[in-house]
């Protein structure tokens, strides 16, 4: 949680709030391969990239 603190106090900071949504976007797709790699659905979500 430190690091998520410091990263939102940097954000705030340096007013940089436009790369909030790129970090959203990729801790949403990495738990989306890591999900995905061990499941039946994996051949259908690497046909999306």
């Amino acid at each position: 949680m430190t690091l998520l603190r410091e990263l939102f106090a940097f954000l705030k900071q340096e007013k940089k709030w436009w790369l909030i949504p790129l970090c959203v976007t990729l801790v949403l797709l990495t738990t989306l391969i890591i999900v995905a790699e061990s499941s039946a659905i994996a051949p259908f979500v690497y046909s999306l990239f």
